[in-house]
């Protein structure tokens, strides 16, 4: 799709949306600009997939409105979407391109009539050629010569194998499913991108590749993700729906965090001061409501009282609470060995009985009392498979050993489905509740996401999620010392995931955590278990720690992609480009002429590297700049100043320039070097 020139690309103004009484948000105001990445944030229920679905034209608002730059595209990827299953991989793709495909099939008939025509000298035929070089032209800006490349590339990038292009899409689950729409979104290319939780149902590599194509998307993004170090990576920008109001903050999620507790203690000073005020109104009609030489001081001060608007304080953070699990027996020094463990699946739709899937063979690994340890990997690759093994659940060939007195406490999401739908939310987790914990129910809850009257809720009616959630609860108040966590997190919001991680940390059990939420794991795990190719391998130290080990460059699916090892505060960025250790050796110079040529492409070299170096300062100039009015135009007192606005503004535009002239120069470096 060809971009849109306009700077706004969506302008929202004076959105409101109402669902029953008290409307989700009200009088919401900002315009979404080419190349910002916004992270849409505020708890579960604020009205976020809402938002999205209103910006993308899917629902209408109570009032307002919401304009769309012309020739504008929106690509948008729910949570929950129908799939089509009559299509092989490659070609449910392959639909994201059905517009290029008709724009090909355009310029194969033109070219049939000029090559069978005859009539040079007339109009018609002028014309011909006319339309066929105009469409030709668009074709080729498109990219659409090279589109089944980038098609590959991006199936493989979330997480494909090329012997998957050509299985139907109804063998895959619903999680892969899902990656293969996300992928029919990217290869279209929309101008903006509105991306509800795109990492659920990805593992960290995928996540990764996500995260740095969308980190240098060319349009915009608007995202909803509880994926921590996903959305710092990504966003420059943060929208907060809170307290029904969309809060604009013109920085990444990280600072956004820091500013939001600075406002919210100005909030509560705010309220506090007004809380403070309308009591000694109170108090003054109280004691002169009676008296008649007060008469008209009282009704001031009633009318005063009535026209004060009461100052909302945002919600109030859980992720402070804390939440320790019940003393647990000691178990022993090791309470799990593998040993030579190998499992295989017969494969029942093969002509030969004796074919199998080797899923894993060889894994040697123990795992001390007190380890918090995390099991990563593609998805398919054997992680939740080694659970069910050490559960029992599944026959494996060699010795696994459960050590003595091991009490496991296992979360997976079918243990969801495990729950009684007779009771209610308060009373499944009050009759495991002992001691000093169930005067303390209602935090818990409140933690979780079930304050207020859906701690009342009955678990039948309660979604797939919430009874994860609360399995989950009814897992911490177990009497456990080895807890095995098979993707705790997909269905926690930021606040919620904290708590279930201090209380892991606290915990002086064994863990054993699946997950692909490098956040949760980072300062959480001391030992990383890689699965992949059919071995485990084993990584000592953290999530961050297994990351660098594994290199700054790793293999995906064939191809080659980077990937950043350090946590995002320690990333180092470069411009410059690298040339490929794969690139030949020049051949010994045997010539005058070839000394020559040598020379000149010497000098060639220089000045394109002295060019690229100096668009890079430019680049780190402007970069600079945009900081400084970011942390200017923050500040309420310079919200108005226009002089500011149109230097941000122009200097966004500079900088976007310049980035395509330094992708020009570090293009033209490349083949001098590969030259």
């Amino acid at each position: 799709m060809i971009a849109a020139t306009a700077i706004n690309m969506i302008s929202v103004e004076g959105l409101k949306v109402e669902f029953g009484v008290k409307p989700l948000f009200s009088d919401a105001t900002f315009v979404i600009n080419n190349k910002e990445r916004i992270a849409l944030v505020g708890k579960n229920g604020a009205g976020k997939s809402t938002l999205l679905k209103i910006l993308c034209g899917m629902e209408r608002p109570t009032a307002g409105t919401v304009s769309v730059a012309s020739e504008t595209t929106i690509g948008y990827l729910p949570q929950v979407m129908i799939l089509q299953d009559d299509t092989t991989v490659r070609q449910e793709a392959q639909k994201a391109f059905a517009d290029i495909q008709k724009m090909a099939d355009r310029i194969k008939r033109m070219e049939r009539q000029l090559s069978e025509r005859t009539d040079y000298e007339s109009e018609e035929y002028m014309a011909l050629v006319e339309r066929f070089t105009n469409e030709h032209d668009r074709y080729q800006m498109l990219g659409a010569e090279g589109y089944e490349a980038e098609l590959e590339r991006t199936l493989m990038g979330l997480g494909f194998e090329r012997s998957d292009f050509g299985r139907p899409t109804s063998e895959f689950s619903g999680g892969w499913r899902m990656r293969i729409e996300l992928a029919k979104i990217l290869l279209r290319r929309p101008d903006v991108l509105l991306l509800d939780e795109p990492t659920n149902h990805l593992d960290i590599e995928s996540i990764q590749w996500l995260e740095q194509l969308l980190a240098t998307w060319s349009g915009a993004v608007v995202l909803v993700s509880h994926d921590r170090a996903f959305i710092n990576n990504v966003s420059n920008r943060t929208l907060e729906i809170s307290c029904g109001q969309v809060i604009d903050y013109r920085v990444k999620y990280d600072e956004y965090v820091t500013l939001r507790k600075e406002r919210r203690e100005q909030q509560l000073r705010a309220y506090e001061n007004q809380q403070k005020e309308m009591a000694d109104i109170r108090e003054f009609v109280e004691r002169f409501r009676y008296k008649a030489t007060k008469a008209v001081q009282v009704q001031q001060r009633l009318r005063q009282l009535e026209k004060m608007e009461i100052i909302e304080v945002d919600e109030v953070d859980n992720s402070a609470m804390h939440l320790k699990f019940p003393p647990c027996l000691r178990s022993g020094d090791y309470p799990v060995i593998c040993d030579e463990v190998k499992k295989e699946y017969p494969l029942t739709s093969h002509p030969s009985p004796l074919a199998s899937h080797l899923v894993f063979d060889h894994v040697n690994l123990t795992i001390k009392r007190g380890e918090k340890v995390a099991f990563v990997g593609k998805n398919g690759e054997g992680k939740s498979t080694l659970v069910k093994c050490i559960m029992g659940e599944i026959p494996f060939e060699g010795n696994l050993k459960i050590g003595h007195n091991v009490q496991i406490g296992y979360f997976a999401q079918n243990q969801a489905q495990l729950l009684d739908e007779s009771l209610t939310v308060f009373q499944t987790i009050d009759n495991v509740a002992t001691g000093d914990i169930r005067l303390r129910i209602n935090d818990i809850l409140g933690a979780f996401m079930f304050g207020g009257e859906a701690s009342e809720k009955k678990v039948k009616v309660l979604s797939g999620g919430e009874r994860s959630r609360l399995a989950m609860i009814r897992l911490l108040l177990e009497p456990v010392n080895l807890l095995i966590l098979d993707e705790p997190t997909n269905h926690l919001d930021m606040p919620s995931k904290d708590v279930l991680k201090e209380a892991i940390r606290a915990f002086d059990g064994t863990a054993i955590i699946v997950s692909h939420d490098r956040e949760f794991l980072d300062g959480l795990v001391t030992k990383v278990f890689e699965f992949g190719g059919g071995k485990v391998r084993e990584h000592i130290g953290g999530i961050y720690d297994y990351l660098r080990d594994r290199g700054e460059r790793i293999e995906v699916r064939g191809e080659r992609i980077e990937v950043r090892g350090e946590k995002p505060e320690q990333q180092n960025y470069s411009l410059t480009p690298h040339p490929s250790p794969l690139t030949p050796h020049p051949s010994p110079l045997t010539s005058k002429e070839s000394y020559t040529e040598h020379k000149e492409q010497q000098k060639r070299q220089k000045r394109a590297e002295k060019a690229v170096e100096e668009c890079e300062k430019k680049i780190a100039r402007m970069e600079q700049r945009l900081k400084e009015l970011d942390t200017l135009l923050c500040d309420p007192k310079n919200a108005s100043d226009m002089t500011l606005v149109t230097e941000y503004t122009d200097t966004k535009r500079q900088l976007d320039e310049e980035m395509e002239r330094w992708g020009e120069l570090s293009e033209e470096l490349d083949k001098i070097t590969d030259n």
